[in-house]
């Protein structure tokens, strides 16, 4: 039944809410980058238009749509590891109810309250001063959130893997960072792939970072066709459902060698 997990992602929802500072603190940050972004590309492009058939609107909409999808699709990746550390896990694993599906009932309660009140708000912003392209049609708007929508799966699988080396580890910090770092750098959304070398490009494109936002935003951009669309859909789903196979093989070997100490 998905009725506790949709308690828990409601109550991961109306805790976001509880923190309206924190609220009105995250909608700055991002747009606070858009805004370093954009004079950045713009100082980088000195009033070309265009550079390497790359415009500076494309480059626009490739970063507002990025960091805003980011807002949206920030990981609890500590989720697990806590409950290790606090000997909580314990106690949770003698629930009737699937661990896993509560650490994903968290971050969508926490993505449904970003996507609603920072990336609404932003998107609204920065649309009215930087400017963005259109969606290139009403089908490539909607193939745009179904890839998005697989783009937070790919990314939420990774934080799933990464978090079941908390069995092993005392502090996963490093692995997180590290784990950023990649998709921040190989995910498009800094660094737009457009850039890169050309046989880079074309590996980067079988790997789940690029399919986290740099997909969505050429489905957005009308970049591709519907087989490739198709094709691109289709990684998506073979990353999400590999990447998590192998958390959850390292879940269930983790859990057999769980010790918790203290009371």
């Amino acid at each position: 039944m998905l009725t506790p997990y949709y308690a828990f992602a409601r109550k991961s929802f109306l805790s976001k809410s509880a923190y309206r500072f924190e609220h009105y603190m995250g909608i700055f940050n991002t747009v606070l980058k858009i805004f370093i972004f954009w004079e950045i590309y713009k100082a980088l492009y000195g009033g070309r238009t265009e550079v390497d058939g790359v415009t500076m609107s494309m480059v626009t909409t490739n970063f507002v749509l990025s960091l805003c999808l980011d807002a949206v699709f920030t990981m609890n990746d500590f989720y697990l590891p806590n409950r290790i550390r606090n000997g909580s896990i314990a106690t949770e694993l003698l629930l009737p109810i699937s661990f896993k599906g509560r650490m994903l009932a968290d971050n969508m309660g926490q993505a449904a309250f970003k996507l609603i009140f920072h990336f609404i708000p932003a998107l609204i912003v920065s649309v009215l001063i930087v400017g963005i392209k259109a969606p290139a049609s009403f089908p490539m708007l909607v193939m745009f959130v179904v890839s998005a929508l697989l783009g937070y799966g790919v990314l939420w699988s990774i934080s799933f893997a990464v978090q079941m080396c908390a069995f092993w580890l005392i502090n996963v910090w490093s692995i997180v960072t590290i784990k950023n770092v990649f998709i921040n750098v190989l995910s498009g959304s800094m660094f737009p792939l457009w850039f890169m070398p050309e046989w880079m490009e074309g590996v980067l494109a079988f790997t789940p970072f690029s399919s986290i936002y740099f997909t969505p935003v050429q489905i957005y951009l009308g970049e591709l066709g519907f087989a490739q669309i198709a094709q691109k859909c289709l990684i998506q789903i073979v990353w999400i459902v590999l990447i998590y196979l192998i958390g959850n093989i390292m879940w269930e070997r983790g859990k057999r060698k769980l010790v918790v100490q203290g009371g």
